[in-house]
């Protein structure tokens, strides 16, 4: 299966007439990115990644499920062959222009899921179309993660695995397993010390693109992250207008 069948099988191929039956009152968007992730990950890799979580979540709620957005704010990976980049304000713009075409077609919430740390502004995003009521969701969040680590008895620490690690190849072994290249086992890398990410991108911290050990990755531990990041959406859905 090649890398485009596997997005593929992350975008819903729901018709006009589906959305009518479901009348959903929540729509699910996943976000990524287009950037380095090593020698042995794809570029898509947190795009697949945002797009399995939402998969699952849609399936599990019956919920609407959108396209991701593939290529976000990735500027710390600039210097790294392959990383594509979109501004903080076009993101933005992006997402805001989505939940107010969703709310125009009568679905009024929207949970964003989220596999990018560099997608700072989504926060922003979020908390002013929440300042006149409970619209948005931004998932997972740092407890979300936490509780899906332990779930999973990951061995690696959220500080440990930043980028290209236990989590991410675990998640893409369980549902996009033909996208882990091999040799990705001998890329571990730790950096946990890393102060001047902001100034020096990436690249200051690992000259193989990965912070993180995923050699620790299984396929197995991928099921239960998905497992336990399920059960965790429940409590954001609950707080979404309409959900």
């Amino acid at each position: 299966m090649s890398e485009a069948d596997s997005m593929d099988a992350t975008i819903t191929s729901a018709t006009s007439g589906d959305e009518r039956k479901r009348g959903p009152k929540v729509a699910v968007l996943p976000i990524g990115s287009f950037e380095q992730h090593g020698d042995h990950l794809p570029l898509t890799t947190d795009a697949v990644v945002a797009s399995l979580i939402a998969s699952r979540i849609a399936d599990d709620y019956d919920l609407f499920l959108l396209p991701p957005i593939t290529i976000a704010c990735s500027h710390e990976h600039a210097s790294m062959p392959g990383t594509v980049s979109i501004s903080a304000a076009t993101l933005y713009a992006i997402v805001n222009d989505i939940w107010r075409s969703l709310q125009a077609s009568g679905v009024p919430g929207l949970l964003i899921v989220n596999a990018h740390g560099g997608n700072y502004v989504l926060a922003n995003v979020v908390q002013e179309a929440n300042v006149t009521g409970r619209n948005l969701a931004l998932f997972p969040v740092r407890e979300d993660w936490h509780r899906a680590r332990e779930h999973a008895a990951l061995e690696s620490s959220g500080l440990e695995d930043m980028h290209g690690g236990e989590l991410e190849v675990s998640i893409l072994l369980h549902g996009a397993p033909e996208l882990v290249r091999s040799g990705v086992a001998d890329d571990d890398h730790l950096a946990t010390d890393r102060p001047h990410l902001l100034t020096l991108g990436m690249a200051g911290y690992a000259r193989n693109g990965i912070i993180g050990q995923p050699s620790l990755g299984t396929a197995a531990k991928g099921k239960a992250l998905l497992d336990s990041l399920s059960q965790s959406a429940a409590a954001h859905l609950a707080l979404i207008s309409g959900a």
